[in-house]
């Protein structure tokens, strides 16, 4: 079946006697011994979770997935699996939540390069004999630098290390990291998945169950860090529709992204489906579309940047990305004193409201 057929049939168990076209809420925390499904207690499983788990297991083409209550909480699972003294090479420009989580929480216990992923270099020479796992963000947040995930997984296998990729802003309808050679695949659910910017979540996908994947799954069970059923069944309701919203997305960012090319207030523009881009052709070569997300600079500083945001309309003033409606944010000012995003740079997550509509907003509002 096509991805589309997946996403609407795969997610929908059902085990209500009445056989509901829906698969029902189960809000019960625990469940008579010897059920046929044999769940326990919904820390360790719950009806709701084992079909998000299904489906988005099915989607990003593994054996496996593990849903969690936020995606710093499905990251930082990863890192509580690793053993002490391991040593982690990621992206220089990764999402500052997992990057806290390494440096703050796992501080004295692992040990951290971060590097440009993009250049293969430089990924090479920060590999150690104590390097266990590979962390890679494409595209990144927020300047959309492009990884190549089959290089690099060769890189990995050949240091007998894990290979993890945060696929958060390709999700599955454009990109799947374990065909392209990666071991687990990351997802903060907060985004694309749920789309409509009213659900935490995250998930974990493993291309094989094997002894590395158990330790992330007691993690998920004994830590807790799990997905109410209420979450995971809107999950998979909105998981439905996700193909049809990530082209609507994708469609409307190249507009935007080109739009913003020839603005004479446009200093530069972060976008991989501009041929532009410096990763373009890679991108091109292991994602079927380019995503949702421009980051762009304006011709000024960080004041003036400001200014821009204050003058829209459509456009919220918000953290967070992959809902039906726009959000703008000056990155730097929420990533705090130690970003290396530029101060001036600006990132868009596109929504779905007719293109005119948001060119318009974005022409007014940079003079």
């Amino acid at each position: 079946m096509k991805f589309e057929t997946l996403a609407i049939h795969k997610g929908n168990l059902i085990t209500d006697k009445n056989k509901p076209v829906v698969q029902p809420i189960t809000l019960s925390t625990t469940f008579e011994h010897g059920n046929e499904g044999g769940v326990l207690y919904t820390r360790a499983n719950n009806p709701n979770r084992m079909a998000l788990e299904e489906l988005i297991s099915i989607l990003e083409k593994g054996e496996d997935a593990a849903a969690f209550s936020s995606g710093n909480a499905a990251g930082t699972a990863v890192f509580q699996a690793l053993e002490p003294g391991s040593h982690i090479v990621a992206p220089n420009d990764m999402y500052h939540g997992l990057h806290n989580s390494m440096t703050i929480l796992f501080k004295g216990i692992h040990e951290v390069s971060f590097v440009d992923m993009s250049d293969l270099e430089k990924v090479k020479s920060a590999i150690r004999p104590n390097t266990r796992l590979i962390w890679v963000e494409t595209p990144s947040n927020p300047l959309l630098k492009v990884t190549d995930i089959r290089a690099i997984s060769a890189l990995a296998k050949a240091q007998q290390a894990i290979l993890v990729c945060d696929n958060t802003f390709a999700t599955p309808v454009f990109q799947n990291p374990i065909l392209l050679g990666a071991d687990i695949v990351m997802h903060s659910s907060t985004k694309y998945f749920g789309g409509h910017s009213d659900i935490l979540g995250g998930a974990l996908v493993t291309k094989k169950r094997d002894a590395f994947w158990e330790k992330v799954r007691t993690v998920q069970k004994v830590g807790g860090a799990v997905p109410a059923p209420l979450d995971c069944y809107l999950l998979t309701r909105s998981i439905r529709t996700l193909a049809y919203r990530m082209k609507g997305h994708a469609e409307h960012a190249m507009i935007l992204a080109e739009f913003l090319l020839s603005h004479p207030r446009v200093e530069r523009v972060y976008y991989p489906g501009l041929k532009s881009h410096p990763g373009h052709q890679i991108a091109a070569g292991q994602m079927s579309g380019f995503g949702g997300i421009v980051s762009f600079t304006v011709k000024g500083d960080a004041s003036t940047a400001e200014k821009v945001v204050s003058k829209l309309h459509l456009f919220a003033n918000a953290t967070s990305l992959g809902g039906v409606e726009s959000l703008i944010e000056r990155r730097a000012a929420v990533e705090g004193p130690d970003t290396k995003t530029p101060q001036n740079l600006l990132r868009v997550s596109v929504g779905l409201e007719h293109t005119d509509d948001l060119l318009e907003d974005m022409n007014q509002a940079l003079g």
